[in-house]
């Protein structure tokens, strides 16, 4: 499998789990799991009333994977005037933006920037320079310019 066909499978793996699917059988089926986290969705809105919640979310990525989760869920993200692009609004249920929501976002986040990681370390050491290692760290900086 390429890197991209294990970062899908994952997101799909990731879904599936917050859709609360309960067997193995079901986890595969992955392609229902949004449907079912919608179903989710209408029956918390049946239950409570829609609050506005404000999330911040500075990396650009994740901005744009959460936004893209919401728009699948049928939520509509949005922003007030003047307010700072990392800001995001959502109405919603509260309880399943904080149970569903927002824990399948950080799971797919981190698998995201798990993947966007090796590929740019990847290129930068085919491309730039076989050593992608942070910077040496040294006691006296003096020492070093002189």
């Amino acid at each position: 499998m390429t890197p991209d066909e294990i970062l899908r499978d994952k997101l799909r793996k990731i879904e599936a789990l917050f859709a609360g699917a309960a067997t193995p059988g079901e986890k595969a089926a992955a392609g229902a799991a949004a449907e079912r986290i919608r179903l989710r969705l209408g029956q918390a809105a049946g239950k409570e009333k829609s609050i506005e919640m404000k999330f911040s979310i500075p990396d650009v990525w994740s901005r744009q994977l959460f936004i893209a989760l919401c728009r699948r869920y049928g939520l509509r993200p949005y922003r007030h005037p003047r307010m700072h692009r990392q800001s995001i609004m959502l109405k919603g249920p509260k309880s399943f933006m904080e149970q569903v929501l927002w824990p399948e976002f950080q799971e797919s986040n981190a698998a995201l920037l798990a993947y966007l990681s090796e590929i740019t370390e990847k290129v930068i050491r085919e491309e730039v320079h076989r050593e992608t290692g942070d910077a040496e760290e040294i006691d006296d900086p003096q020492k070093v310019w002189r």
